[in-house]
């Protein structure tokens, strides 16, 4: 069950999506579409600065047009930056250049998306004929929070993987001394203290992935851990690892190095399980709702029948294709709602209402929006679902993109 934060955080995303969509429509004629990412610890004064010394090398631009655009590409962001004291708490990425409008003509965008899904890692300064969004979609489709161990019996590292980018935490080194004794030492005994310092190393190991892992338990996926056999073996069987965390772990994998570059090497020896992961719980949700298709009678689909249920507060859980790219045309007729489901690209000439009635007033929105703004208001949780499985792709081909798991049975 998701929390509040995580609901908004998937409102958070697809706004970002739709953003993201506009911005890669967009073209200049030349390159004067400026991008700039800026991380959570850069001063805007350092900002500000770097914009200021672009603007003054504009100058040297050869085409007019161009450089005209981009300096009024660098003014527009720097008007931008001064509403802020510090960059949010994950970074922003500000947009703004000239883009063709057709007929010849420009129009100038400027954009500033806040609060990125992860946090922006590093500056970067970008001016092209399109703008840089490729980093913003990489961070879209990045899903999950995974602990990372890698480990032998001389050295281990544990980290996180969050979405698709490696984070190393914390990394120690072992006492276990080698497999040939000290000369004066017998055998037994030699046998007996290196067995001691292993479980010792083991034990520390476990307590750093305990002091990371434990406290984000809630919002973890699962644990990897990786090493030589049977190291990560004996760890892993040995139980460890606090017994919590012992039920996340995902798998045991083959891994040469334990150092840092072991926890890169322990996700691409994963890659199998965290592309099945990635899409497990909407798959599971997926099964639930055919179940109930079939079997109950507590599914419902289709736009007007989901939308039907959620105004009366039926739904416990919105299901929303990823793809799904609809509007909603809202209408008056005579004191009467009426409500339309569109493509994007319908551009209807004139609105008749059902019983002949005359349409006085209509708005159009996005239809996702629309729906979750319902949703929202009764309580109901709203869920992306991925195309990337068969059901997933039946969501939005046979279903419509939309579908809902009932509280209770409402017969719509």
């Amino acid at each position: 069950m998701s929390t509040p934060e995580s609901d908004q955080s998937d409102k958070q995303k697809y706004e970002f999506r739709k953003v993201i969509e506009e911005l890669k429509e967009y073209e200049g004629s030349g390159t004067q579409l400026v991008t700039i990412y800026v991380p959570p610890e850069r001063l805007i004064s350092d900002v500000v600065a770097h914009v200021t010394q672009e603007h003054s090398e504009a100058s040297n631009i050869k085409s007019k047009e161009t450089r005209t655009n981009v300096q009024d590409a660098l003014k527009s962001i720097k008007d931008r930056l001064k509403y802020y004291d510090q960059p949010p708490e994950n970074g922003m990425v500000l947009f703004s250049g000239a883009v063709n409008s057709g007929g010849g003509r420009t129009d100038m965008v400027t954009e500033v998306l806040e609060n990125p899904p992860n946090s922006v890692q590093s500056f970067r300064y970008h001016c092209d004929s399109n703008f840089l969004t490729g980093p913003l979609e990489e961070m879209l489709l990045d899903k999950g929070l995974f602990g990372l161990v890698v480990l032998d019996r001389r050295e281990a590292n544990v980290g996180w993987l969050k979405g698709k980018r490696v984070e190393p935490v914390k990394s120690a080194s072992s006492l276990v001394p080698g497999k040939q004794r000290k000369g004066g030492q017998s055998a037994q005994r030699f046998a007996r203290l290196r067995l001691e310092a292993i479980d010792n190393f083991y034990q520390e190991v476990a307590g750093m992935a305990d002091e990371l892992f434990v406290p984000k338990r809630h919002e973890m996926d699962g644990i990897l851990v990786g090493g030589p056999s049977p190291t990560k073996d004996e760890f892993i069987d040995g139980d460890y690892l606090h017994h919590e965390l012992q039920d996340m772990v995902l798998g045991k994998f083959d891994v040469a190095y334990t150092d840092e570059s072991g926890l890169y090497d322990l996700v691409d020896a994963a890659d199998e399980v965290l592309a099945e992961h990635e899409v497990l719980q909407d798959k599971q949700v997926m099964e639930e709702f055919f179940e109930e298709l079939h079997d109950g009678e507590r599914a419902t689909y289709g736009f007007g029948p989901t939308r039907e249920n959620l105004i009366m507060g039926s739904v416990d859980r919105l299901l929303i294709s990823e793809d799904l790219r609809k509007d909603v045309l809202v209408y008056d007729c005579d004191g009467r709602e009426e409500v339309e489901f569109v493509d994007v690209t319908d551009e209807p000439d004139e609105l008749q209402c059902p019983d002949g009635g005359t349409v006085s007033e209509w708005e159009r929105e996005d239809a996702i929006d629309h729906l979750m703004n319902i949703a929202d208001q009764r309580g109901t949780e709203t869920l992306f679902i991925s195309t990337d499985f068969e059901k997933g792709e039946q969501l939005l081909n046979a279903f419509g993109g939309v579908a809902g798991l009932l509280r209770y049975s409402t017969g719509v």
